[in-house]
């Protein structure tokens, strides 16, 4: 990812938040042009010549931010706060950006009627297992974020289910009992019969601009961070 003395920013190459993100930034005079293929993963921004813009997966931006191989990347916040437990340490939100809006949260079956906070679970559990021989599973991709939000509720009983597809479908299909997922309109949660406890918000995500603190900074790219931050309106 080197970047010749530039700015490196990593910036989503596909489906919905690459076409939000290159709608923002043309909005504010810093569209990405790609250089050489049209399918190729480099590119420029013609009113700041001195950054260089990497066009890479969503997680991706997440390791390249965290390790440093890139200055700067647009994605969600959801996905750095997964990666990192320390992300204030490791990273700096500039900018939330106003799209790629998700909720990751804790949602139980509605017929659940006597939880409605993330304590009923805590306190629901010891019965379950007796009833089921075995802890509540809870299905997630967002596992690190779960164990964090749980230990701070302590909630202690449950296992992790790592979900590989529809997560919302794991308690129908008898994987699971619970989900920590996104959401949005809460509409995919209500049609498979998951409703969100009173207190089971972890995160109010969306995009975010965020800087690497692993990485290579110096003045002359620090004042490129800055003429960026302007144009963008920080």
């Amino acid at each position: 990812m080197n970047g010749n003395g530039k700015l490196i920013l990593a910036l989503p190459s596909k489906g919905r938040l690459m076409e939000l993100t290159n709608a923002a930034l043309a909005a504010v005079g810093l569209a990405p042009t790609r250089t050489g293929s049209a399918r190729g993963y480099k590119g420029e921004i013609a009113s700041l010549p001195g950054v260089e813009v990497n066009f890479v997966s969503s997680s991706e931006i997440t390791q390249f931010l965290k390790s440093g191989a890139v200055h700067l990347g647009i994605t969600g916040e959801d996905l750095v706060r997964e990666a990192m437990a320390d992300a204030d340490q490791r990273v700096r939100f500039l900018r939330r950006c106003g799209f790629g809006h998700a909720d990751v949260i804790v949602a139980v079956p509605a017929c659940w009627i006597d939880v409605q906070r993330m304590a009923d679970l805590e306190e629901m559990a010891p019965g379950y297992r007796r009833a089921h021989g075995h802890q509540m599973r809870v299905a997630t991709k967002y596992m690190n974020l779960a164990r964090r939000f749980f230990t701070q509720r302590s909630v202690t009983s449950y296992r992790i289910v790592e979900s590989l597809g529809a997560t919302e479908g794991a308690p129908a299909a008898g994987l699971a009992e619970l989900v920590v997922d996104i959401t949005t309109t809460g509409a995919t949660l209500k049609a498979n019969g998951l409703r969100v406890l009173d207190d089971g918000i972890i995160l109010k995500s969306e995009a975010n601009l965020i800087a690497s603190n692993a990485a290579p900074w110096t003045p002359e790219l620090k004042a490129i961070e800055d003429a960026l931050l302007a144009q963008f309106g920080a």
